[in-house]
């Protein structure tokens, strides 16, 4: 059922109002055939009450009776057909019930009030409906079974009204063909669904596309705006007074982040400027130092500072390229990267590459794997790396057999400066933020950075990118 279920706004809107309106119109539909049956009952029950009130009790002569009766019988009119004349009244003294008949109590209530307001009041009252055919007195009238034109029709049925005037008198037996309930009602109640389907279902087609529109809009400009793209002009303010409210109070926090955004990559720049230029100068004034072993050393802090600088500055704008990304081929990306690591004498292999054609920011993306592929060597002294696709997930696998990292300490393992050893030289960890810099590249790819321990020891870290939506 979940999986019926739209995950929009607009189909969910849909299919609550057609859910709606389909029990409205079943419970209307049911009321409307209940009232349609209990007129035809009504009038098959009063064409009934009508022989039984002007039938001449009072004659001694069954043939005289028979024929006033066959002069009074009225005209019957279903409701669903045309005219029908009634069958005549007849009076016999024996019992008019046959075998598998089933009273109906509510018809004989209803009989008895009606016979009682026209002061007609019976001993005994019976209401029953049969097949016509069973009827011993239609079936022995063949000129009777024409008329009624039942001859073929196996399930035309009567409803047979009976009473006694005194107890052991003779039965007055009515008999009415029960009209069969023909499909009109429905017909007319299906096409009135469908009519009133047809405006409802339009007009709040209309209404929610108004509203739902600038919302997808909307989501469309968050997610590009959360994904690094540059802000363009503000977005339109459509829709009703509520949506209108929200994209201008949208457009006002976009306009206000993208200027903090801008006035940070202006101080860090200024920032970046500002200390890169003195280690520079430091750079130089230290080749007036005799001692080598102490100009080496100082040499190695400074380039330290300035790797750490360059890591700060790099995190701190990763996602604020203006560039769109471009589709490559990364099983030649995850290559070049390691064949760097070969040229400088690291062990570094690979283990597998699947052909994956992915729409990526190049400089971030390697600098990724870059990060990665230092780590496993700098804990293991080798790394295998790997590029797969698992279901529509294409994943880049750095792989290690060092230490590991405990499992506890995973999570903060990926905030900034968090190192899993203490010391901050370059050979052993550094400024710690390898991981954090991998972390936010593959989150700027709509991926994710995961880390965890391989079961024969060692560390293996996963950037897992979704499918393409190219």
């Amino acid at each position: 059922m979940a999986r019926l279920w739209p995950k929009s706004l607009l189909g969910q809107m849909l299919i609550s109002v057609a859910i709606a309106l389909l029990i409205a119109q079943s419970i209307s539909a049911a009321l409307l055939w209940r009232a349609s049956e209990n007129r035809r009952e009504e009038a098959v029950l009063n064409a009934a009450a009508v022989q039984l009130i002007i039938g001449p009790r009072d004659q001694t002569s069954r043939e005289s009776r028979r024929g006033a009766n066959q002069r009074r019988t009225p005209e019957l009119r279903g409701s669903n057909g045309p005219p029908r004349r009634g069958l005549r009244l007849e009076v016999t003294d024996e019992d008019p019930r046959l075998q598998g008949d089933r009273p109906d109590a509510a018809l004989e209530t209803r009989l008895r009030e009606v016979l009682q307001n026209q002061n007609v009041v019976p001993a005994n009252i019976l209401v029953t409906q049969r097949l016509a055919l069973s009827d011993p007195f239609i079936r022995e009238r063949p000129r009777l079974v024409r008329r009624l034109d039942i001859r073929g029709d196996q399930s035309s049925r009567i409803l047979v009204a009976a009473i006694q005037m005194s107890e052991g008198g003779d039965w007055q037996v009515a008999r009415v063909p029960l009209q069969r309930a023909r499909g009109n009602a429905l017909r007319t109640i299906v096409l009135q669904t469908l009519f009133i389907f047809a405006i409802l279902m339009g007009l709040h087609f209309l209404l929610l596309r108004r509203i739902t529109r600038p919302l997808a809009m909307l989501t469309r400009r968050t997610e590009l705006f959360g994904q690094g793209a540059a802000p363009t002009a503000p977005l339109a303010a459509e829709g009703p007074d509520d949506i209108r409210q929200l994209v201008d109070a949208h457009n006002a926090m976009e306009s206000r982040i993208a200027a903090l955004l801008d006035e940070k990559d202006i101080m860090l720049g200024a920032i970046g400027h500002d200390l890169k230029t003195p280690l520079a100068a430091l750079r130089v004034r230290i080749e007036s130092v005799d001692d080598a072993a102490e100009r080496g050393k100082m040499a190695e802090s400074i380039e330290d500072i300035t790797r750490s600088l360059d890591d700060i500055l790099t995190l701190a704008r990763v996602g604020r390229t203006g560039a769109p990304p471009e589709k490559a081929q990364l099983a030649a990306l995850v290559s070049s990267v390691v064949e760097e690591f070969e040229d400088m004498g690291k062990d570094v292999t690979v283990s597998s590459l699947d052909r994956i054609a992915y729409p990526v920011h190049l400089t971030w993306l390697k600098r990724a794997i870059r990060n990665l592929i230092s780590n496993a060597v700098r804990y293991a002294g080798r790394a295998e790396v790997s590029l797969l696709a698992q279901d529509h997930v294409t994943i880049i696998r750095i792989e290690d057999s060092g230490p590991g990292i405990p499992a506890d300490q995973i999570a903060g393992m990926l905030e900034p400066f968090t190192r899993g050893e203490a010391s901050r030289n370059r050979d052993t960890g550094g400024a710690g933020l390898g991981l954090t810099l991998a972390r936010a590249i593959a989150e700027q790819h709509g991926g994710k950075l995961i880390l965890s321990n391989r079961a024969g020891g060692g560390l293996r870290a996963e950037i897992q990118l979704p499918p393409a939506n190219v």
